[in-house]
């Protein structure tokens, strides 16, 4: 557990790195950009200094350079210091943001253009797994609420893959459209609403509320039978789920999901995330 608390605290000193640069970055750019530019504007405002903006700059940096600087003047470099490296973090805030959900609605996209009965066609495997039912033990024809923990660990190991999955609940694992009514019958509100519902409070409590963004639910009917589509995009944290009061990492491996023990769990982490910005 102590190698997973320091591997941990390395990803996050080099996600540190990153904002620490980026504002760093933005510092310069108030310095030597912002600043020299406030001072053309005023200057030419005022008629003083005859300079093109390009000499204006110039001759600016190359007084800062050479420490020639009022006090005024270097009280207003730090302001515009503290400006850019504010800006330089907002704009990685905001990258960041906008390249994930672009990211996601473009792999949601993507799926979304696969035929459902194609997929289904294909069988399971890495990247495609089949559920029959998210709470009904078809075997047994009871409520078995532990089949939702095996639904948790397929999505687990979705969620810490490099690239992404589905997961088909309401089809046998040899490709058989079984359907959602089994199910409908446990729940409080019995139709896709509660099903749904459900799912994603098994997803909050059981995996973090932050990763339910990154499970897609959608419904298809098929033969008179609705199934329940998952489309799962790569988390962008490790993922744990709890069996047992321990906390078991979930990987794909072919077409299954295995828990990784404590050296694999670290050096697949550390590949992982190790590039995550």
């Amino acid at each position: 557990m102590k190698r997973f608390f320091l591997l941990m605290l390395s990803i996050w000193r080099q996600q540190l790195k990153v904002y620490l640069t980026v504002a760093l970055t933005g510092a310069i750019i108030g310095i030597f950009v912002l600043a020299p530019s406030y001072d053309y504007i005023y200057a030419r405002e005022q008629t003083i200094d005859p300079l093109s903006s390009i000499e204006y700059v110039l001759k600016q940096i190359a007084s800062l350079f050479t420490g020639n600087l009022s006090d005024e003047s270097a009280a207003l470099l730090i302001f515009y210091a503290e400006i850019g490296a504010m800006l330089g973090l907002l704009s990685l805030v905001l990258y960041k943001f906008i390249h994930q959900r672009l990211v996601n609605i473009d792999h949601l996209k993507t799926e979304l253009d696969k035929d459902l009965l194609s997929i289904i066609q294909k069988g399971e495997g890495s990247y495609l797994e089949f559920k029959s039912s998210l709470r009904w033990d078809m075997v047994e024809s009871r409520v078995n609420r532990s089949l939702e923990g095996v639904v948790l660990k397929t999505l687990a190991g979705f969620l810490n893959s490099h690239l992404s999955g589905t997961l088909l609940i309401g089809v046998s694992d040899d490709g058989q459209i079984i359907g959602l009514d089994k199910d409908y019958q446990t729940l409080k509100k019995p139709n896709q609403d509660g099903f749904e519902q459900n799912l994603m409070a098994a997803i909050s409590n059981n995996l973090g509320t932050d990763l339910c963004q990154f499970v897609h639910v959608l419904f298809h009917v098929i033969d008179n039978n609705e199934v329940c589509r998952l489309i799962v995009s790569p988390a962008p944290r490790p993922v744990f789920l709890d069996q047992g009061n321990t906390p078991k990492f979930f990987v794909r491996t072919g077409g299954g999901t295995r828990d990784l023990n404590i050296r694999e769990a670290l050096d697949y982490i550390h590949g992982r995330w190790k590039r995550v910005k």
